[in-house]
């Protein structure tokens, strides 16, 4: 494997971390105002997710499915733990900050555990499956 090949990997795990980082944050608004986790708009998530990691990060629809999925996992994980971070802050009279340094990622992660259902489950797998399908199925966008 060349150094630019390896590179050019590198960065796109990078800009899929970041981009499910991101969307799992952005999920995170309705999810505070509406007080519960809204697992449906994991479709939504992964259908932009799909699209936008086959046509920005990476065209190889083998790999950009595979990213897609992992992008859209991470954005399920972490808008399960920025919820429990926000629900530990409130009780706990502290800010989201605080409360993510002192809660921990393994009591976050069991508090996650702990509250997700079934149906939140089949749900994010739906997500994670169409944001590897749109992926795999979607075209990429050539420059003019």
């Amino acid at each position: 494997m060349s150094a630019r090949a390896l590179l050019s990997a590198l960065f796109a795990l990078v800009s899929t971390v970041m981009l499910g980082l991101a969307f799992g944050a952005v999920w995170m608004v309705p999810t505070l105002f509406f007080q519960h986790v809204l697992p449906w708009l994991a479709l939504a998530v992964g259908w932009v997710l799909g699209r936008m990691i086959r046509g920005w990060v990476r065209p190889e629809p083998r790999g950009a499915a595979l990213l897609a999925a992992l992008a859209t996992a991470l954005a399920c994980v972490y808008v399960g733990v920025l919820t429990a971070a926000a629900r530990v802050a409130g009780l706990m009279g502290m800010g989201l900050v605080d409360a993510l340094k002192t809660a921990g990622t393994g009591l976050l992660l069991d508090l996650v555990r702990l509250n997700l259902t079934g149906a939140d489950l089949a749900w994010f797998a739906a997500g994670i499956a169409l944001s590897a399908w749109v992926a795999w199925r979607a075209a990429p966008r050539r420059p003019a």
